[in-house]
Order: structure tokens, then C-alpha cells, then sequence
């Protein structure tokens, strides 16, 4: 699995496509980077000899990322459980929308290794949520980074045959799921929702609102917000209006959240809520709602990178 890094032991170009594959299975950015982080103390645990007998230290390393990633998957169901509110994934900046220069060279945040693409989308994130562990990591390792069910065996522990009806499953699941939208489609309606919130405009709300939308917010209980999915185009728009009212003087921003054009929202420049949107047939279907500042905060790093460069 992976290629051979080019450091003296072959590891060192391993670590961001380690948390890239660690993001997708736990969508958390933090999760992600500490599993890697044991992953590596695992590897440099080993006797020099026992490291240099290993063909494959990329490979060794994505086994035993993936193990603990199972590991984790395992127990977060006891976790949320206790969690206040709903859980979402933790949602990704686009660091070249923050960083004037386009380039975050040797920055040091995990989050900025993380490829944004169709596999990091929210509405795709929370596909994955709905499925089993073992389905994840099959599904994840398989058809996003191609790893044969030959290798995958290795990190569940079944036979590829085995490993190969769980990616099935899973793919199912997938496939069941709404496709995305076009990209300037999506652009446009978060643009007009954007618009629409600002002015408090509930019937422009509504008209952009599919009836039977459905939005969740996930604020941890350290921030108040809804704990249970709004449910109702009409209901989300009274409720979004409702919260300009409470919030006087947010900032709206279009940004792209995990690769997709969403909606950042700034109080007194600081990043307190991030929402990302799923569209279908030129309406909102989805809003999950982010105000979980710990969840935001590869948001304030990149905002503080911008204000860095810009000299504000």
C-alpha cells in the first residue's frame, strides 16, 4: 500500500497521505493527526532491525493507520452518544481562499494537507458516517484510494473476499444517496441564499429551500444551537432569520467548505459558524451547520495566515 517515502527510512512522504485517508475515515482533522502521530510512534518503537526488515514502510504505515482508525470507529458510537447535539465531520477551509499567496509551504496544519475533492464533501462525509466501521475502512481504502481487498485484509483482519462484500455494501449505500450538482449551480444558490439571509427576505428563503429540507447544526453544547435537525424549507427560514435577528453584526462569506461552496459566518472577524449546503434540482436539500469551535479550528488558522500575509 502507498509508495516508499524519501526520508532514510522511507517514511517521510508518507504523513499527508496518511492524514488524508485518516480524515476520510474519521472526519475529524484532529482524530486524523493523532492516529497518524501513533501511527508513527509505533513505527519509530520498533527495533532499527525490525524497521529495516520492512519492505514497505508506506504500506506498514497505512496498516496500522487504518487498524487505529478502526479502533476509533469503533468506540465513537459510545462517544457520540454522549455528545450534545448532533455530530457532524469536522468541515475543511480552502487554504488558497485565506492565503493570498495560494500556497501554505510549510505550514504545519494537518488541514492543510487534506486533498479537497468529491471524497471530503459533507453530504459525502455523512454517507460514510451511516456505515458500519469495517465498511469504511473498506469502502474508503478501496474505491477512493484504490488499495486492492488483498491489502485491506490486512488491516480488518478478514479474507479479501470478505473485505470486498463489506466495500459493497457500503457503495450501496453510497449509491443511494442524492448526486451533487453541478458546481456553478451549487455556486449560485448558496450565493442567492447568502443574499436572501442578509436581507431577512423569508419568502426568497423559502423559494430556495427544496419543502423538505433538512438542516442539523452541530454545536458540541458549548455554543447554543439547535440540537435536533430542523426539518421544512419554511421552518429552516424562519429559523435562519430568526438567528440574523440574535446575531447582529455577522459577517456572511461564500467560501468553500470540503471542496464545496458554502457559507462562513464572522463575528467581530473571528469564524463562529461554517455551513455547507447539498443542492438538488436548483434548491437546498441539506445544511448541516457547524458551530463547534472546536471543530473550527483549522478556520481561525487560516484566517490567521490571511491576516499574516495581508498585514492586517
Amino acid at each position: 500500500m502507498g509508495t516508499v517515502g524519501t526520508g532514510a527510512d522511507g517514511t517521510a512522504g508518507e504523513r499527508g497521505r496518511l492524514i488524508n485517508v485518516a480524515y476520510r475515515l474519521l472526519g475529524s482533522v484532529t482524530e486524523a493527526e493523532d492516529a497518524v502521530q501513533d501511527a508513527y510512534a509505533r513505527w519509530y518503537g520498533l527495533p532499527r532491525s525490525r524497521r529495516e526488515e520492512i519492505l514497505s514502510p508506506g504500506a506498514w504505515l497505512t496498516t496500522v493507520t487504518g487498524r487505529i482508525c478502526l479502533d476509533l470507529l469503533g468506540s465513537a458510537r459510545a462517544r457520540r452518544e454522549r455528545y450534545v447535539g448532533a455530530w457532524l465531520p469536522e468541515p475543511l477551509p480552502d487554504r488558497a481562499e485565506w492565503d493570498r499567496a495560494g500556497s501554505s509551504a510549510g505550514s504545519g496544519d494537518p488541514a492543510d494537507r487534506i486533498v479537497l475533492d468529491e471524497s471530503v464533501a459533507m453530504a459525502f462525509l455523512v454517507v460514510l458516517e451511516s456505515m458500519t466501521p469495517a465498511e469504511r475502512v473498506a469502502f474508503v481504502l478501496h474505491d477512493v484510494f484504490r488499495y486492492p481487498f488483498a491489502e485491506i485484509a490486512g488491516v480488518l483482519g478478514r479474507t479479501p473476499a470478505a473485505c470486498k462484500q463489506l466495500a459493497s455494501s457500503a457503495r450501496r449505500r453510497v449509491d443511494t444517496a442524492p448526486g451533487p450538482a453541478p458546481a456553478t449551480g451549487r455556486a449560485d444558490v448558496v450565493g442567492h441564499v447568502k443574499e436572501a439571509w442578509e436581507t431577512k427576505d423569508i419568502a426568497a428563503l423559502v423559494g430556495l429551500l427544496d419543502p423538505a429540507a433538512v438542516m442539523t447544526a452541530d454545536g458540541g453544547g458549548m455554543v447554543g444551537t439547535v440540537l435536533r435537525p430542523v426539518e421544512g424549507g419554511a421552518r429552516i427560514a424562519r429559523y435562519m432569520v430568526a438567528l440574523a435577528d440574535r446575531a447582529p453584526g455577522l459577517e456572511l462569506l461564500e467560501r468553500s467548505v470540503n471542496g464545496v461552496p458554502g457559507l462562513v459566518a464572522r463575528k467581530d472577524g473571528a469564524v463562529v459558524t461554517v455551513a455547507a449546503f447539498d443542492v438538488a434540482d436548483g434548491r437546498v436539500a441539506r445544511i448541516w451547520v457547524v458551530r463547534n469551535p472546536e471543530k473550527l479550528r483549522p478556520w481561525s488558522r487560516a484566517r490567521e495566515r490571511s491576516r499574516t500575509r495581508d498585514g492586517s
